[in-house]
């Protein structure tokens, strides 16, 4: 039997077919990956935390991004949706349609049961190779639970978790902090009460 031979596509092919895409995909060296919808439980944390950076961020030059904002990373050829992201001025993006970002300063990742080992491995792996990105998050639906990786001056990373309703998540590159039980409002938590 003779085996199928994967299609591939060039990065410019992704673009312009995802422009025109009434449902969202990620690119990788030739690839397309389709994208799952997110939960009830994503979307509302979603929502919080382009509230709560939104509004710290008001009289700065940064921006906030949900959803539909790509990032590409050059290393490795990859277009990829993170849940949110910010970036400040100067933004640097592939072309004029500014909807494809080079330049992110804090990535954020919704865990989900399905994406929580890739967000963990291989997608924390590749984000590392943006240059510019300065801190990773990594926020639980499931219960309160926020973890936050810092690129240090050397290039490793500081790890920090948070727990409690009451936690504060200081954004450092951005000069926002988070307090859990906001960014968890109006989420039902499963471990509610172990807390």
């Amino acid at each position: 039997m003779e085996l199928s031979t994967k299609l591939t596509i060039t990065a410019q092919e992704y673009l312009l077919q995802e422009r025109n895409a009434d449902t969202k995909s990620e690119y990788l060296n030739g690839e397309v990956f389709a994208m799952a919808g997110a939960s009830r439980e994503h979307n509302q944390i979603s929502s919080n935390l382009v509230r709560l950076l939104g509004n710290q961020l008001l009289a700065s030059n940064c921006s906030v991004y949900a959803n539909d904002m790509k990032v590409r990373i050059a290393h490795i050829n990859k277009y990829t949706y993170p849940d949110i992201l910010v970036s400040c001025d100067p933004e640097e993006f592939i072309d004029e349609k500014q909807d494809v970002l080079l330049n992110p300063l804090v990535i954020i990742e919704i865990l989900s049961d399905s994406t929580e080992a890739y967000d963990r491995g291989k997608q924390f792996f590749h984000y590392q190779l943006i240059n510019s990105l300065i801190e990773y998050i990594l926020i639980s639906q499931n219960d309160y639970g926020v973890e936050i990786f810092q690129r240090q001056n050397d290039n490793t990373w500081l790890y920090s978790v948070f727990y409690h309703p009451e936690d504060v998540v200081v954004v450092n590159s951005i000069g926002c902090s988070l307090v859990l039980k906001e960014i968890y409002r109006r989420v039902k938590i499963k471990a509610e009460a172990n807390h």
